[in-house]
């Protein structure tokens, strides 16, 4: 079985899985972060979203093979000593959650939205995120969490 060098969260790790394998499952079950979730698994719902080199992809649909030397993040990977990224407060303060099985995909994807366009309107937010399927409905109060990061009020 071939092996792969994996960078997530600045941490290098090797695994060894088809060429073939999910990053999701590479992420889940050889390397232990459980943050990023499986939704789907057909790339439809986004619940497996991590960051690649900055920008979200689904994790069920990257295979190990496609990340080569690129820079994964996933959830785990965002707070820093302890201190929560300031979009997982903005989720915090907003009371975004309902059952919060999505939202490690949500979070991602809006760290990711906010690198590329540090002040998006709605429309860009809302195309940014529409891709993320929350099944409870919190998309206001994502948009909100968003814009108080993109506004400095965190």
């Amino acid at each position: 079985m071939p092996s792969y060098e994996l960078n997530v969260n600045g941490v290098s790790h090797k695994v060894e899985a088809d060429a073939d394998m999910p990053l999701l499952w590479a992420l889940r079950d050889l390397i232990g972060l459980t943050g990023t979730k499986y939704g789907c698994g057909i790339g439809s719902c986004s619940a497996c979203a991590v960051l690649m080199d900055g920008k979200a992809v689904q994790s069920c649909q990257t295979t190990v093979a496609d990340v080569k030397a690129s820079k994964i993040v996933t959830i785990e990977g965002l707070a820093k000593n302890n201190k929560l990224h300031p979009v997982q407060q903005a989720w915090v303060e907003h009371d975004v959650p309902q059952c919060g099985y999505c939202q490690s995909g949500q979070i991602v994807a809006a760290v990711g939205l906010l690198q590329e366009k540090p002040h998006p309107t709605d429309a860009e937010i809302d195309a940014a995120m529409a891709s993320h399927l929350c099944r409870c409905g919190t998309y206001p109060r994502i948009r909100e969490a968003i814009k108080a990061v993109a506004g400095g009020k965190l």
